[in-house]
């Protein structure tokens, strides 16, 4: 059984646990990071779009700050099928407004996916094979189809999905109910989720019906659904900032999950790069770098013709852009948002934001 998926690419995020490279109007989704030549939105097009029939079936949503970038990095996109958020209101309000939008066109039997724009996987051929159970499971009832991702160590800064009893089998791939979703657990408790065996990461995609998760956020979350039936996104000045994953996914119980294999990060700070590059080699390095006794680095730099030297150092990232050098120990790239959030409220230093 083959199944068309109208793929929904969710392209408003900031991406500031890597600035400086990562500005507003350059998120990182527009970066390469990966040494591949292609930015993170264009590598997600690429694999989507045999599943979605070509770039007529395959649509993003994205903030207006940062619209006219989208169109540029994906110029054989069509224009009605770019959606342009007034304001960011995180994850909830954007799969609502898409999902009204796109069962317009294809009808409320239309199955959807909703991939963010910034991820990175690296077995495109499993990662098809998933799309597709979750896809089969969506047409045969009712369901949402989340794909988790299985765990290879305790993880602190991702979601966890507890799996219960298996409902069927698709592709070889077992699908389960969900019992319970888990916000960022420590690092103790990630461990003995992991123990379990029955614990995956939240990877934030979902596949489902359209008229299945209209019908879902009537009931659970009409305060967001409402609004944008009557007037579009002209409602989002009204609706409060909210996830999917809260609005919806931990109050249904239509939510199902899939344990997928296919090799997957969300580059979620500068130490996701080492984990895609480093390898055998002493520093990961996507700059000009001569190093000295330096070892476990990651030094970045877009500034053409520019050096950067080392001599000494461990575990640090170096990153270079334009007027902003970055100097971070690997273990505080999180903070990196705290200095981007101090800059906000700096008007003198608002232009490197």
């Amino acid at each position: 059984m083959d199944t068309q998926i109208i793929p929904i690419i969710l392209a408003g995020g900031k991406g500031e646990r890597f600035w400086p490279v990562s500005r507003l109007k350059r998120p990182k989704q527009f970066l390469c990071l990966d040494g591949s030549g292609r930015s993170l939105i264009q590598s997600t097009a690429d694999r989507l779009l045999d599943l979605a029939g070509g770039w007529e079936n395959l649509w993003v949503i994205t903030s207006s700050i940062i619209a006219d970038g989208v169109k540029e990095q994906l110029p054989d996109l069509p224009e009605a099928n770019l959606l342009i958020e007034p304001e960011g209101k995180d994850t909830a309000p954007a799969v609502a407004w898409a999902t009204i939008e796109i069962a317009k066109r294809y009808g409320k039997e239309a199955v959807l996916g909703f991939f963010p724009a910034d991820h990175w996987i690296g077995d495109n051929l499993a990662y098809e094979q998933t799309l597709k159970a979750a896809a089969q499971q969506a047409l045969k009832e009712p369901s949402i189809v989340t794909l988790g991702i299985k765990p290879t160590h305790p993880a602190t800064g991702y979601g966890y999905i507890e799996q219960a009893a298996q409902q069927d089998c698709f592709n070889d791939l077992p699908i389960y109910n969900v019992s319970r979703f888990t916000e960022k657990p420590d690092e103790e408790t990630a461990q003995k989720f992991i123990d379990t065996g029955k614990y995956s990461w939240n990877s934030g995609m979902f596949i489902f019906q359209a008229g299945v998760v209209l019908d879902e956020l009537s009931r659970y979350a009409p305060e967001i659904l409402d609004p944008l039936l009557r007037k579009g996104p002209d409602a989002y000045a009204e609706l409060e900032k909210q996830s999917i994953d809260y609005a919806l996914m931990e109050k249904t119980e239509l939510a199902y999950v899939i344990p997928a294999s296919f090799s997957w990060d969300d580059l979620g700070d500068w130490n996701g790069v080492e984990r895609l590059l480093k390898k055998d080699q002493e520093n990961v390095e996507l700059a000009h770098h001569i190093g000295y006794e330096t070892k476990d680095g990651i030094f970045y730099n877009s500034n053409d013709g520019e050096v950067i030297v080392t001599i000494g150092l461990e575990d640090v990232v170096v990153v270079r852009d334009g007027d902003v050098t970055l100097v971070v120990n690997k273990n505080r790239t999180q903070d990196i948002k705290k200095v981007v959030k101090s800059l906000a409220e700096k008007p003198d230093l608002s232009h490197l934001l």
